[in-house]
């Protein structure tokens, strides 16, 4: 029995078989751009203002009476809205700091928008999206609606 290689014309050109993409393929990618856009995203802790300028109105009427009160209540909530101006970090940096809960919602969207797309593996799928600016910009949109929607969040680009 001879055995005959298999006839590969018949197959017509290869076919790019999709390697699964895990949740940290995904994340990384994000990083990738937020990276490279200078994204940053100052996440409001509205929560501690509100402690903050309710604390500082109750003491300015433990010390002051009523206008104790008002004292208290404005400086208090000057402070609240100083402290919940929040610091801006880099989005790279929060992305990865997300429970994994909330980093499976955001690989669901941004894998809405590549799962059409031929790749191979998480490489080549980072090197495509990174080579095609629509794909980074639908992307970088995801990621910002995202921050906003779900972590109240403010964006800023650049420096």
């Amino acid at each position: 029995m001879g055995s005959h290689p298999p006839d590969l014309s018949a197959r017509g050109p290869p076919q790019l078989v999709k390697m699964p993409v895990m949740v940290e393929d995904i994340m990384n990618l994000l990083c990738c751009i937020s990276e490279e856009r200078k994204m940053k995203a100052a996440v409001k802790h509205s929560g501690k203002g509100a402690v903050m300028a309710g604390a500082a109105a109750f003491l300015g009427g433990l010390v002051g009476g009523p206008p104790g009160i008002a004292v208290g209540g404005t400086v208090g909530g000057l402070l609240g809205a100083w402290m919940t101006s929040g610091q801006f970090k880099p989005i790279p940096q929060i992305i990865m700091e997300l429970p994994p809960s909330e980093q499976q919602k955001l690989y669901n969207e941004a894998f809405a928008v590549v799962r059409n797309l031929d790749w191979m593996d998480a490489v080549q799928l980072t090197a495509l999206v990174m080579g095609n600016s629509a794909l980074q910009q639908k992307l970088a949109a995801v990621v910002v609606n995202y921050l906003s929607r779900e972590l109240k969040a403010e964006i800023q680009y650049g420096d």
